[in-house]
């Protein structure tokens, strides 16, 4: 079962905990581009997804296993200006 909040995520603290930085911007609203690195299972999609949820920001699922770089060009293109966040898994 994947976490639906902050509240319940678990980990990341050093990050996510009350008063770091990526935590007040989540809580103001003011997402910056990020890029979520790790092994498979370690919750960066969840992260993503939920803080895409939070904000109320467009959610796009990029894999730098089978992006190409036209895939790449035309996500950028459809999506120049909204608030987004890519993960790469």
């Amino acid at each position: 079962m994947r976490p639906r909040s902050l509240h319940s995520y678990v980990g990341q603290s050093h990050i996510l905990g009350a008063g770091k930085p990526l935590r007040r911007a989540i809580e103001e609203g003011n997402l910056h581009s990020m890029v979520l690195w790790g092994p498979p299972g370690t919750g960066k999609t969840t992260l993503a997804r939920m803080l895409a949820e939070q904000t109320r920001a467009e959610f796009i699922t990029l894999s730098a296993v089978t992006m190409t770089p036209q895939t790449l060009e035309t996500c950028f293109a459809l999506h120049s200006q909204p608030a987004w966040i890519q993960p790469f898994a």
